[in-house]
């Protein structure tokens, strides 16, 4: 019965903190989306930050709005299509046998929308509106996964929406520099279920935490664009995101906790509002119109500053878990070929590093990643183009090991993924 009672109390300590993580995702999930066009995925976002061929830009460099003769307007979907495997889960430390478990798979669709306007005042300003995506993860372990498997139990359904509310402005100080700076206004919200299983022994409750969290947060970016000529230029843009306090809404049932009046995790989560400390960004990017020719290559390297998510707390000064993540970056390559007047080919590659270190989870199947993008874009009546493009991810294996009290559990993860979009773009 001591031996139960201390699984039972570790399992809800374990989801307690995946709330904690949960929470952090309603703004910034474990890893970070690329999402903001078809078009930039159509060359895995390779020179996205200073090639401006729609009004998209604006969310990766707002100086590039000023290499626009006229107003432009571009709308899109993204949709993200991940696969995360969850295989050999074993551990030691739980009731009746340990921790001997099936593989687990879980599949989720998301749609990623985007919109933007870019209004030329001048020769010299221009002024942009955007609202887009940055962060967000649809991760679910349902029943088919049988009553005992754990991944349901650790992984549970995490649902993460963020959006992106932005303002800017670019001011073109000569024919070789243009400078620009935004707003970024970040609302998020995030719904985190967790359940036990009705087969494990001793728990005669199905729903162990049901939560919902929101909250805004205030960043600004700065950006600058240097022309060498018409056929090279470079983009360089700092995004500085904030620290947001999130407000938590938990259901935990009084059944999980067994009437224990030692064990207040859940409490103490509930009580407070989390600080959620968001990854600022640096990128740099080239384009080079090889001369006499109708073939581009452009290239993008960023910095993600994860490191200052080290952990995560409470207004109140409580300590949820230490997650002690790292600085990451994605260096991308890609290639535009200019077919005629009408199509436009695009391919890409790019590798992105995980923003785990020492200390990973099931609930989060981070990994380095590598992308291979191709794209294709239509411009028809001189005004209006339709551009698709096409990425799949992969990820790598990753050896989880996460230990709470006296559970100890292992497992295998990774997380691969699709990602398909449609982007059209007017100018006028």
């Amino acid at each position: 019965m001591k031996s139960t009672r201390l699984f039972k109390k570790t399992l809800l300590a374990v989801t307690v903190s995946s709330l904690s993580l949960a929470s952090y995702q309603v703004s910034a999930a474990g890893f970070q989306l690329n999402a903001q066009s078809a078009t930039g995925l159509g060359r895995a976002f390779a020179g996205d930050a200073v090639i401006a061929d729609n009004a998209s830009v604006m969310a990766r460099n707002a100086a590039a709005m000023s290499l626009f003769d006229t107003h432009q307007f571009s709308g899109g979907l993204n949709v993200i299509s991940s696969e995360i495997n969850v295989k050999d889960i074993g551990g030691a430390g739980a009731p009746p046998n340990g921790l001997q478990e099936p593989n687990a798979t879980n599949k989720a669709d998301s749609p990623v929308p985007n919109i933007y306007y870019v209004h030329r005042l001048n020769d010299q300003w221009a002024l942009g509106a955007g609202i887009y995506s940055n962060f967000g993860t649809n991760n679910e372990f349902d029943s088919s996964f049988g009553d005992t498997n754990l991944a349901k139990v650790f992984g549970g359904t995490t649902k993460i929406e963020s959006i992106n509310y932005a303002l800017a402005a670019s001011y073109r100080l000569n024919e070789q520099w243009s400078f620009g700076a935004g707003l970024d206004i970040i609302s998020g919200a995030g719904e985190l279920k967790r359940e036990t299983s009705p087969g494990t022994p001793g728990f005669g409750q199905t729903t162990a935490l049901n939560v919902d969290a929101s909250g805004i947060g205030l960043g600004f970016n700065l950006g600058t664009v240097f022309e060498l000529n018409q056929n090279n230029r470079f983009g360089l843009a700092y995004h500085y995101s904030p620290e947001i306090e999130a407000d938590g809404t938990v259901f935990a049932d009084a059944g999980i906790a067994l009437g224990d009046p030692n064990f207040s995790g859940v409490n103490a989560v509930a009580g407070d509002k989390l600080k959620l400390a968001l990854p600022s960004m640096l990128e740099f990017s080239g384009y080079h119109m090889i001369q006499d020719t109708k073939f581009a290559v452009h290239y993008s390297l960023q910095w993600i500053g994860w490191s200052v998510f080290d952990q995560l707390e409470t207004t109140g000064g409580t300590v949820l878990k230490d997650y002690e993540w790292k600085d990451g970056y994605h260096a991308a390559i890609g290639g535009t070929y200019y077919l005629n007047d009408a199509w436009t080919l695009r391919a890409g590659y790019m590798y992105d590093t995980a923003a785990q270190d020492q200390l990973t989870s099931i609930s989060v199947p981070d990994s380095d990643r590598q992308w291979f993008s191709a794209g294709v874009g239509y411009s028809f009546e001189k005004h209006h183009t339709v551009d698709f493009g096409f990425t799949y991810l992969m990820g790598k294996d990753v050896a989880v090991t996460e230990t709470s009290g006296p559970l100890t559990l292992t497992a295998t993860t990774k997380a691969n993924a699709i990602l398909a979009g449609i982007q059209y773009s007017y100018s006028f």
